[in-house]
């Protein structure tokens, strides 16, 4: 047998979430058997590099993947590196003029996290994708992107408390003023608040904690209208139950520590670009896209297309701010997004099940799950989810704040922490935790109440979570 050698003939290309040729290593050839007919002769097969047309659940594997040519590792190595060697004097200034795609320093971007921009720029059907810190991180990235000191972003009113808290305090001390939009249905609510200085729309698929979804289409319809961006948190839904673009939204942000990585041991957050919003063409303007940001270098919209607000994010937020995402914990998250389509139907199949059951028990007042037919919100379930509206919702105990702590402290398998999202189940009381610092009449009206939970259903087997949720009623019983 002899011993194989790598080619010189030119590598494959695939097309990265830009759309921009990219390099792929060979095959390595070492892996490769001698053929039967001919010991001399070696068939090498080019991989698959372009996933486009595949289904959701082989993308969710394969997107991204590219050869390891040192010696032909199955999973993309995880690269532990802050910086990347130029290969030549120009080729270092056209890394930082923008001519080139090949990285320049990991707080810009890493090989290993772009696995995970591109699968879920894939799953999302997005143009591109840049992985951030935090979801925190992924909001506030997008949102500084669009918005400046002086000017204005407005939000539906139910959305994730850590959210509100960051749009409350944060964009308040960096001079962003924020409205929030109660009856999402009124046009006359949306008109009462959006200003000439607005310069974004942010709402979430699926809230949390109390599962209230919104018609995203009529949303981005008023978003078209104004001519601003709509930008969704899609963590609790994922692109699995629903892909937000598909439904007239602009950006999406995940925070992808949760149902997309769905272990838990990483944090981490994503934006997603759709491509889809004509910033040249906004009555708003958003000068740091469509200018020149230095003489004789076109605008990131020239020079990137439908891609160029991804690249914004990533050269003057996330590359000036800082939020990078470590490269050990973008290889949680694209191990993770493999699995999210077995794993989602599981965490839903569960809580469908969980929330009809909780319904019927004397213990519980009521149960905020969109896909209930008791739902006021039941018709939006239907539309946009089939009635599978994830595995994150609430129910309100009998007995007030002692309900909640008996049913909690009775809880053996749920698991009493913060975070939604894990293969684990959790509970958590929002009004002592995450809601405790908002005023008593705002938490009133969001109908986080004391005798509320916020459950995050796992996959575990649905049996034993019946049988702990039935410990808990126990407890809440033995007070009433």
């Amino acid at each position: 047998m002899t011993t194989s050698t790598q080619t010189d003939a030119p590598l494959p290309t695939h097309t990265d979430a830009t759309g921009s040729s990219m390099a792929t290593p060979a095959p390595v050839s070492a892996s490769l058997t001698s053929s039967p007919l001919n010991s001399d002769a070696r068939e090498v097969v080019d991989p698959i590099t372009n996933w486009d047309g595949f289904s959701f659940d082989t993308r969710q594997v394969h997107v991204g993947e590219y050869a390891d040519e040192n010696c032909g590792a199955r999973i993309p190595p995880l690269t532990l590196s802050a910086g990347y060697v130029f290969d030549s004097f120009d080729d270092g200034a056209a890394r930082f003029n923008g001519g080139s795609r090949e990285p320049i320093y990991s707080r810009q971007g890493n090989p290993t996290n772009a696995v995970a921009e591109q699968r879920l720029a894939s799953l999302e059907g997005g143009t591109a994708c840049v992985a951030v810190s935090s979801g925190q991180a992924a909001i506030s990235a997008a949102l500084f992107a669009l918005a400046e000191a002086g000017e204005h972003i407005v939000s539906t009113a139910s959305i994730y408390g850590g959210t509100r808290i960051l749009l409350g305090r944060s964009f308040r001390r960096m001079g962003i003023e924020v409205d929030y939009v109660w009856d999402t249905d009124s046009d006359e609510a949306w008109d009462a608040v959006i200003r000439p200085e607005t310069k974004a729309i942010f709402t979430e698929t699926i809230p949390n904690p109390r599962n209230d979804v919104v018609d995203i289409a009529r949303i981005a319809a008023v978003a078209r209208r104004h001519g601003i961006p709509l930008v969704v948190d899609n963590t609790v839904a994922t692109p699995y139950l629903i892909r937000p673009f598909e439904h007239g939204a602009d950006i999406v942000v995940h925070s992808t520590t949760k149902f997309l990585s769905g272990h838990g041991a990483g944090v981490s957050g994503a934006i997603v670009d759709g491509g889809t919003f004509d910033w040249a063409a906004s009555s708003r303007r958003y000068p740091l896209l469509t200018d020149s940001l230095r003489p004789g270098l076109p605008s990131l919209l020239d020079r990137f297309g439908p891609a160029a607000f991804a690249q914004y994010v990533r050269e003057a937020v996330v590359n000036d701010v800082g939020p990078a995402l470590s490269p050990f914990n973008g290889f949680l998250l694209h191990q993770g997004i493999e699995t999210l389509s077995l794993r989602m139907e599981r965490h839903v199949d569960n809580s469908r099940a969980i929330a009809h059951w909780l319904e019927e028990q004397p213990e519980v007042e009521v149960v905020d799950y969109a896909g209930l037919p008791s739902s006021p919100l039941h018709d939006i379930a239907q539309q946009y989810y089939n009635g599978r509206t994830g595995s994150v919702f609430a129910v309100t105990v009998r007995g007030g704040i002692e309900g909640a702590r008996a049913f909690t402290n009775g809880l053996r398998v749920f698991s009493r922490m913060t975070g939604i999202g894990d293969t684990r189940s959790m509970v958590l009381h929002p009004l002592t935790t995450t809601h405790a610092s908002f005023a008593p009449d705002l938490n009133a009206r969001l109908g986080i109440t004391a005798g509320m939970l916020r459950l995050s259903v796992g996959i575990e087997a649905l049996d034993d979570l019946l049988l702990d949720l039935r410990g808990g009623l126990d407890r809440v019983a033995g007070i009433l």
